[in-house]
This record gives C-alpha cells, sequence and structure tokens, in this order.
C-alpha cells in the first residue's frame, strides 16, 4: 500500500454520527512531499477562507504567505517557528501566517476576531482537503519575533497562527517522534461529552 495513503486511512475519523466525507478527511499531516501548490490554488484557498462568518463582516484575517520557492521569505517565516516544529515544515510547499485586525474599522475591539480567524481557517483548510492538499495549524511560533520581520503594529493586529500546506507523502519521510505520530489514529470526545441538551 501507498505509505501516504495508509497515513490517510489511519488518520480518517471514526465518527458516531454520521458526518461529511471533507471533515473526517482533513486531518494534520507533517510529511510533505515537497510538491509545489500553485499559487492559483493557494488564491482558491483563500477565497474560501473569504466566505467564512465574521462578526459585522469584518473579515478580521489576514494571510501573509510564502511558497517555498520564495526562499528568503519562507525562510524568514520558518525562522518563526519553535524549535519542535521547524524539522518537518520545512518540507511545507507553502507557510503562512494567520493575523486578526483587533478593531473594527470604527475603531472599537474586534472581541470575536479570534473566533472569526478560526471560522476562516476552518473553512480554509476544509477546502484544501478537498483539492488533496494538506495542512498543519501552528500554535508553536516565536510572536514577538513573527511581528518584528513582518513589520506589524502590535496594537492593530496580532499574529495568531502559522498553516503549512502541502501534498501528502509517507511518514518514513520523518524522524521520530514526527514519524510515528503520522499513522497513530486519532480519537475526539464524544459529542455527550461536551454538550448538553436543555428542556
Amino acid at each position: 500500500m501507498n505509505p501516504a495513503l495508509e497515513s490517510n486511512l489511519a488518520k480518517e475519523a471514526r465518527t458516531i454520527y454520521p458526518v461529511h466525507p471533507l471533515i473526517r478527511g482533513r486531518w494534520s499531516a507533517r510529511s510533505f512531499s515537497g510538491e509545489p501548490i500553485d499559487d492559483k490554488d493557494v488564491k482558491t484557498l483563500l477565497e474560501a477562507a473569504s466566505w467564512a462568518f465574521s462578526s459585522m463582516n469584518a473579515q478580521p484575517w489576514r494571510y501573509l504567505y510564502a511558497h517555498r520557492s520564495d526562499t528568503e521569505a519562507f525562510q524568514g517565516l520558518w525562522s518563526c517557528l519553535f524549535p519542535g516544529n521547524q524539522p518537518w515544515a520545512a518540507n511545507a510547499a507553502v507557510l503562512m501566517v494567520s493575523v486578526i485586525n483587533k478593531q473594527f474599522d470604527n475603531g472599537r475591539p474586534n472581541h470575536s476576531a479570534l473566533h472569526d480567524l478560526g471560522a476562516a481557517n476552518a473553512t480554509l483548510m476544509l477546502q484544501a482537503t478537498s483539492m488533496g492538499i494538506y495542512g498543519h495549524l501552528l500554535g508553536g511560533f516565536d510572536k514577538q519575533k513573527t511581528i518584528e520581520m513582518l513589520g506589524l503594529d502590535p496594537e492593530e493586529v496580532e499574529p495568531v497562527v502559522f498553516i503549512a500546506l502541502g501534498y501528502l507523502d509517507g511518514p518514513e519521510r520523518l524522524q521520530e517522534p514526527y514519524r510515528s505520530r503520522e499513522t497513530t489514529s486519532r480519537s475526539r470526545k464524544a459529542v455527550e461529552h461536551f454538550t448538553e441538551r436543555l428542556l
């Protein structure tokens, strides 16, 4: 069996209730093939993100990204990652950082910005899954270094999460402990654990 396909089968969500295949098939891969992603396809992912719901339709998200072929820009983003994420993220075809605008256009604080960015990222990743592109969201990065490198104004914006994107490769491409993580089945809390029907 193709090792990449083996990873996919191991990671597919085993749900109790029926869930759309795109949701079952989305998982956070670390082994990327090195095949580039066409910039038109990246723009498709970003277009999908733009259609996520957002408070007052403010769309408080921003995405700054680089292809691995954009050597200097890619290396700059990669250098902001914590050491535990750098070994495998170096093989991503695209690295991007998702950023929120902290305020609405009228200057009032946007307390929904983090929520809305999460919705945009989820929409982006479901579009990616539909296109055979895999992604891994990374909260492990140096926020201050990212702000300084990208020239962001921390009073107005905040980098929230990085996203590594690429086409799937087999787990043998990775060193441990990442290799075994690539084929370990996933689990989630049962719906009953985090919900309560009110009567």
